[in-house]
């Protein structure tokens, strides 16, 4: 024993060549063990991620079982919601005239002004309509001249028509005996299949000269 711990002694760290077989080969042990136990380390941090990484997605995956689940407890609930908004929006369709009907529309308009003993002094629907999505708005100037409450019954009247018709800019001015109102009256009616896709190739052309 005392001949194998005299191998240790004196030993030159910076040239282990020289060093005697017992301590070279205590050298090699310690070195392959810190391989051994570095390798292992680090596969086991790899598999601490993986760990890790698959905690993540079951968490995500089962929040995602939770939400689709409640969407398909609430599925009827959805379906019967857009019944009525498809409802809502088919009643507030037929709001709007078509093209043929906006005549009537504007005689409708005038015989509520003069139904309740208003004077006409402007009535000019716009030229030209403006067009939106799916509806074309018709801007009309107005200028009706009476008493205050003659003008309040005309504004009731005018939201109680069974098309959509609005009394936007209102501006009046009283006289002696009377008031004049000024105001822009706008009607609305739905564009028609052909409009509709005549308005959407507009649109495609002129997102293509665009791009050009």
């Amino acid at each position: 024993m005392k001949q194998l711990l005299t191998q240790f002694q004196n030993l030159n760290w910076r040239d282990p060549g020289t060093w005697p077989p017992l301590p070279k080969a205590l050298a090699l042990l310690v070195l392959l063990i810190a391989i051994l136990v570095g390798g292992f380390v680090l596969d086991l941090q790899g598999q601490l991620d993986a760990l890790d990484a698959g905690v993540s997605q079951e968490t995500k995956l089962k929040d995602d079982y939770k939400n689709k689940k409640q969407q398909s407890i609430n599925l009827d609930l959805y379906r019967q919601q857009l019944r009525e908004i498809d409802s809502s929006f088919g009643a507030l369709l037929k709001q709007l005239p078509n093209r043929s009907q906006m005549d009537a529309l504007l005689v409708d308009i005038n015989q509520a002004g003069l139904g309740r003993g208003l004077q006409f002094d402007l009535f000019k629907p716009a030229a030209q309509e403006s067009a939106k999505d799916f509806y074309a708005e018709l801007p009309i100037q107005l200028k009706v001249v009476g008493t205050y409450h003659d003008m309040g019954q005309f504004a009731a009247d005018i939201s109680q028509l069974p098309r959509i018709v609005t009394l936007n800019d209102i501006s009046l001015t009283a006289a002696k005996d009377s008031l004049t109102m000024d105001a822009t009256a706008k009607t609305f009616r739905y564009l028609d299949d052909e409009e509709v896709s005549a308005q959407r190739r507009a649109a495609a052309k002129s997102g293509k000269a665009g791009k050009k």
